[in-house]
């Protein structure tokens, strides 16, 4: 029997260009504000990740403040150098004082020169979405970017900087076109220029996340689990295996979910065609993001099985 496996994502890009890019300030963006009736609906959107096609949305063009969802991209950068320059997650880092700058809370207990492997400061960042773990990935990863760039003459490039304008190649080489980055970990208080992306542009880079084992923790076909304590109070039920959460004043409650199902196998004589199933929800500026992630991953299944018996026909103004 001839089996056919399709690409659980094709169509991204299987590398990433590390090149330095200038990061010019811009005009802050038009980002939605609160009105006296109350919040501005949040903006949402389910996709289906072997195709890109978009089940539900709302809202999921317009720019907001994103908060720790900004990790996805952190973990990316260290990713893509790890597995393109040989860069080695295992080697170790030492807690610079300037890995403090943004950080609110140190549930973990780091303190200044505290030595660790970028790997755990991965874990730690995604995890438990530990800002000084993303900064103190920046800041080392950035250190390693700028050795190789030209030396420049500009006091105010740093290796964080560096970092940051790496965030934003990703972005560019993606289509995130309506996505900023100014830091690695998503503060946003006092920041200028203001960090934002979109529903849709974050489903983009979620896509390009999920298609790295790296990303993804396993190890010999079984996921880690780590000992931190997750934000993702979804993690484990319903098929959900991640991704990320995100919250602050500015961006109120923001979540990127993964979710899989049991690939589909439509037999065809002796052929057998295998289609796998798995859905990525983006939600920014909710007040409840896990009753909505719930709800949406429950219609997104719901309206995912409707597309797959009409044939899973695809309308190009409906794709990422």
């Amino acid at each position: 029997m001839l089996v056919k496996v399709l690409p659980v994502f094709p169509g991204v890009a299987s590398t990433t260009k590390f090149f330095l890019v200038a990061f010019a300030i811009c005009a802050i963006c038009a980002v939605p504000q609160r009105t006296a009736a109350g919040q501005v609906p949040p903006s949402y959107l389910v996709v289906d990740s072997q195709t890109g096609y978009v089940l539900i949305e709302q809202n999921a063009r317009e720019k907001r403040q994103i908060a720790s969802l900004t990790k996805v991209a952190t973990a990316c950068v260290v990713l893509d150098w790890a597995e393109k320059k040989g860069g080695d997650l295992g080697q170790l880092a030492t807690i610079s004082q300037g890995a403090f700058v943004g950080v609110e809370k140190n549930e973990v207990g780091w303190q200044a020169g505290d030595v660790v492997s970028l790997r755990d400061l991965l874990y730690a960042a995604l995890v438990q979405s530990d800002n000084l773990a993303a900064n103190a990935l920046a800041i080392r990863i950035g250190e390693t970017l700028e050795s190789a760039a030209p030396a420049e003459s500009n006091s105010k490039i740093t290796a964080a900087t560096v970092f940051v304008a790496q965030m934003n190649a990703l972005a560019k080489q993606l289509g995130m076109d309506r996505t900023r980055f100014v830091n690695p970990s998503g503060f946003d208080y006092k920041e200028r220029p203001m960090p934002y992306s979109t529903a849709i542009d974050l489903a983009r880079l979620t896509r390009y996340a999920m298609n790295k084992a790296s990303f993804r923790f396993n190890r010999g076909g079984k996921q880690m689990h780590a000992l931190l304590k997750t934000t993702n109070d979804l993690l484990g039920t319903n098929g959900i295996d991640g991704v990320k959460t995100g919250q602050t004043a500015r961006a109120g409650e923001c979540l990127i979910l993964s979710a899989n199902r049991a690939a589909e196998v439509i037999k065809n004589g002796d052929n057998a065609t295998i289609f796998p199933r798995h859905l990525i929800v983006v939600i920014l500026g909710s007040n409840d993001r896990f009753g909505d992630g719930e709800r949406l991953v429950r219609q997104g299944w719901q309206l995912y099985d409707q597309w797959a018996a009409a044939g899973r026909l695809v309308d190009p103004k409906k794709m990422l």
